[in-house]
């Protein structure tokens, strides 16, 4: 929808439908990820439905755990009607892959802290204390 052929939108508009900040999108037209918007001749911003459609996909996007970068690709794939689908569903396919990683980085970070917390007395002397002492580099 382009923002001079429909109903424009204000800033505030757009940001209470796509349930963003306004801060939110001035960030995103910064970094590139929505274009420029018009301007009225106010100098006030003008959109479009176009653009909430683009805040609550880039919303989206960030809750599955994608960067900034990497959401800039996926609008840019979506656009590739050859290459397209192909392409999200390796990038997504490869950000999953991170997440598991992560996941099981924590899950070790997890049990270490509960083989401390378990070791610990929770009273005594700090040095004695097996969680101070792994902190400190000291094996307990």
């Amino acid at each position: 929808m382009n923002p001079e052929t429909a109903s424009p939108l204000t800033i505030g508009a757009v940001a209470k439908r796509a349930g963003v900040a306004i801060d939110t999108i001035r960030y995103y037209e910064r970094e590139g990820l929505l274009p420029e918007p018009a301007r009225r001749p106010s100098g006030y911003r003008s959109y479009g439905e176009d653009t909430v459609a683009q805040l609550r996909f880039i919303r989206r996007a960030k809750n599955l755990g994608f960067t900034l970068e990497e959401i800039r690709e996926l609008l840019a794939l979506s656009a590739d009607r050859q290459r397209g689908v192909r392409a999200v569903k390796q990038r997504a396919q490869q950000r999953l892959a991170e997440i598991e990683a992560r996941i099981e980085e924590l899950q070790r970070v997890r049990a270490g802290l509960a083989q401390l917390i378990e070791a610990c007395p929770g009273h005594g002397k700090p040095e004695q204390c097996p969680i101070l002492r792994a902190l400190d580099g000291d094996r307990p």
